[in-house]
C-alpha cells in the first residue's frame, strides 16, 4: 500500500525512480535525474539539465545533488553510478 501516491512530488522529495548508469560520452541519460547515487568514490564528468558540462572531483559515496542530463566517461573515475528522479 502506498499512502502517498497521491501526493505531489517536489525536488525535496524521495526519488520514485532509480536506474544505474552507464557513462557515455555521446549520449544523455534516457531520463534526467533529479540526483546521481555515487557508490564508489571519485570524479563524476557530467552534463547538467542546463546544458553546463563540470567535472566533480573526488565525489564520496553517496548523493551527488545535480540535475544530470548526461554522466559522461571520459573524466568519471567513481563507479557504482545510479540515477534518480
Amino acid at each position: 500500500m502506498d499512502h502517498f501516491k497521491n501526493h505531489a512530488s517536489g525536488l525535496d522529495s524521495p526519488a520514485r525512480n532509480a536506474a544505474p548508469v552507464t557513462p557515455d560520452d555521446a549520449s544523455d541519460l534516457p531520463v534526467a535525474a533529479r540526483s546521481l547515487y555515487v557508490g564508489a568514490t571519485g570524479d563524476v564528468r557530467v552534463t547538467t539539465v542546463g546544458g553546463d558540462t563540470v567535472t566533480f572531483t573526488g565525489v564520496p559515496v553517496g548523493i551527488l545533488p545535480v540535475r544530470a542530463a548526461r554522466v559522461h566517461a571520459t573524466g568519471t573515475t567513481a563507479a557504482d553510478i545510479i540515477a534518480v528522479w
